[in-house]
């Protein structure tokens, strides 16, 4: 992403601004040497990659399962968008042998963000989820500058009432459970390691981890813990992109931004509860929301969970 300090011209930072989701510098994440066997002990042990340009990349093993099993590691990643990746950050990515990687962007976002720097050979997987213009939004209320104008639309409850919004949509917008159904089949159908992103990491990636994980048998408690995980890992690319925000001008109350920038458990339970309000379990969500056979459910956890 631009830098805001850098980058003060109105078209810029209307760029920069409009993608506040994603990292704002390149911060290596800490990676513990080796990966333990079974996931015990902090949430980020053994689970955070240190891929230089992104700060909420990481694995999905270690998870117990309800009977006992344990989530495979180096099989399932989860990252924030790879257009910021430094020349190191590509090499350690290379290092993954990834099979494929499935952005969640949509073309607008791409168009600002950015393509992802893969490495050779990686082939890029298009499944984009709408963000119900949220996008556009975040630009559209830094740009004008005005703390009245974003007051009345983040203040008061309003920016945590549209992030329920956005989570309610990925249930309620047939196109949005297409590709999350289609991004599954592409993780259970992989013939190595696969990650999975859109532009933070955070929402639209979280909900589809959660339903991966949910889905082989994770408990909802545990996968929300991995969920909640990106507070830890984003809060000081956020806390930066608020600092940059002021000293531009742009907010006088960049706290306004922090509904926005979270993920929280009351976002996701709007995504889970309209799950079973729509499908009337979250089973009936798998097979009949997003399209998934038993047989598709049955290879994800084979190719997820030993």
């Amino acid at each position: 992403m631009r830098s805001i300090s850098r980058a003060l011209s109105a078209s810029a930072a209307a760029l920069a601004l409009a993608a506040l989701l994603a990292p704002v510098a390149a911060h290596a994440a800490p990676q513990a040497s080796v990966r333990p066997a079974h996931f015990a002990g902090t949430l980020t042990a053994g689970r955070v990659l240190a891929v230089p340009g992104t700060v909420n990349a990481r694995d999905l093993g270690g998870y117990t399962t309800y009977d006992g099993k344990t989530t495979k590691w180096n099989t399932v990643y989860r990252t924030e968008t790879l257009s910021k990746l430094t020349p190191e950050g590509t090499q350690a990515l290379a290092g993954l042998n990834l099979k494929g990687v499935i952005d969640l962007r949509t073309a607008p976002e791409i168009a600002v963000d950015g393509t992802d720097k893969l490495p050779a050979g990686v082939p890029s997987i298009a499944r984009p989820v709408d963000d119900t213009s949220l996008f556009a939004f975040i630009g559209q209320v830094v740009r004008s500058k005005d703390p009245a104008y974003q007051q009345a639309q983040l203040g008061d409850g309003k920016a945590e009432a549209r992030m329920a919004a956005l989570y309610k949509g990925f249930v309620t917008n047939p196109a949005n459970r297409a590709q999350l159904g289609a991004a599954i089949r592409d993780i259970a159908d992989a013939s190595g390691p696969v990650s999975f992103h859109c532009s933070a990491g955070k929402d639209r990636t979280g909900v589809l981890a959660d339903t991966i994980l949910r889905a082989v048998g994770v408990p909802a408690s545990a996968s929300e813990q991995d969920y909640l995980l990106s507070n830890q890992l984003r809060a000081a690319s956020d806390k930066a992109l608020r600092d940059q925000v002021k000293a531009g001008g742009y907010m006088q109350n960049p706290d306004l931004l922090i509904p926005l920038q979270e993920v929280r458990s009351s976002y996701l339970a709007a995504f889970r509860d309209q799950a079973v309000a729509d499908y009337g379990s979250f089973g009936g969500f798998l097979t009949d929301g997003l399209g998934l056979d038993i047989a598709t459910l049955v290879k994800l956890r084979s190719r997820t969970v030993a």
